[in-house]
C-alpha cells in the first residue's frame, strides 16, 4: 500500500471516529453529488457503486505531496484543535530559511512570541540568537519553531492533549524543510520528536535520530537564563552540532 493510500486510510478513520462521537457515521461524498431521498429498493434492483470518498488532508499528507510551508500554514489555518487557541493572541508558526539545513525546535510561545507571532523574540530568543551566530549561522539562515503553536496560559508547560494536536504540523514543517539537523531546545521538544520520557539532562549532548535526520537535544535557552552556570554544557551540545557542519 502507498504511502498516500496510507494517509487517506487514517484520515478516514479519524473522520469515522469523529462523527461516531457527534453520533453518525456517514462517509464524506462528493459536494457535487445530489443525494436522493432514501427509500426502499425494488428486489431486483442493482446495488449501486459507492460515490468516492473525499478524504479531508492532513498535514503529514500535504508535506508528502512536495508541499510548501505556505501550505502546512494554511492547513493549520485558524486552529481551534485544543484549548490553547482560547487564549492566544495568535499562532506562532515559524520563521526562517524553508531550505534551512540547521532546524532548531522549543517548546511553545511566550507572552512576547503571542504579541508578535514570530518564536524566539523574547529574552530567551535574544540568547538563542546569540547561540546561533556563535555557532557561524545567522537566523535568517536557520528556521526555528515550536512543539505547540499557541502561548499556554502563563507560560505553563504544554499539555499531553495540546501536544498531541500540535504534533502533526511539527512532523510536516520538518518533512518540508528535511534538515540536515534539527537542534531540540529542551525537555518538551526532545521527549516530543524523540517519543521518551528521558530527562533532558539524560538526553543532551548525544546524538539521537528523528526520521532519519541527526537530532541534537540541549537545553532551553529559558532554562540558561535561570540556569547560567549550564551554558558551558550547551555550547558543547552546539559545538556537536558546528563539527557536523564542518565548523
Amino acid at each position: 500500500m502507498s504511502d498516500e493510500v496510507k494517509e487517506i486510510a487514517l484520515e478516514l478513520r479519524r473522520h469515522l471516529a469523529w462523527q461516531e462521537s457527534d453520533g453518525t457515521r456517514t462517509l464524506l461524498r462528493d459536494p457535487r453529488e445530489k443525494v436522493a431521498p432514501a427509500m426502499a429498493a425494488p428486489v431486483s434492483a442493482v446495488t449501486p457503486v459507492a460515490a468516492p470518498i473525499v478524504a479531508v488532508a492532513s498535514p503529514e499528507l500535504v508535506a508528502s505531496h512536495g508541499a510548501t510551508l505556505e501550505e502546512v500554514r494554511s492547513a493549520l489555518g485558524d486552529c481551534k484543535r485544543c484549548k490553547l487557541c482560547s487564549g492566544r493572541k495568535q499562532i506562532v508558526f515559524g520563521t526562517g530559511n524553508p531550505r534551512a539545513e540547521l532546524v532548531f525546535v522549543g517548546e511553545g510561545p511566550g507572552e512576547e512570541e503571542d504579541k508578535q507571532g514570530i518564536p524566539f523574540v523574547g529574552a530567551a530568543g535574544q540568547l538563542l540568537t546569540k547561540m546561533i551566530e556563535a555557532m557561524k549561522f545567522s537566523r535568517d539562515s536557520v528556521y526555528i519553531c515550536n512543539v505547540v503553536k499557541c502561548r499556554p496560559p502563563g507560560n505553563r508547560n504544554p499539555e499531553p492533549d495540546e501536544i498531541q494536536a500540535c504534533e502533526p504540523f511539527l512532523k510536516s514543517q520538518l518533512a518540508v524543510i528535511k534538515p540536515k539537523v534539527i537542534v531540540a531546545l529542551g525537555k518538551f521538544a526532545s521527549q516530543t520528536l524523540l517519543r521518551v520520557d528521558t530527562p533532558i539532562t539524560r538526553l543532551r549532548g548525544q546524538w539521537r535520530s528523528y526520521e532519519g535526520i541527526d537530532l541534537m537535544p540541549t537545553y532551553h535557552p529559558a532554562y540558561l537564563l535561570r540556569q547560567p552556570d549550564e551554558k558551558k554544557k550547551a555550547w558543547m551540545d552546539l559545538q556537536e552540532v558546528m563539527r557536523k557542519f564542518g565548523k
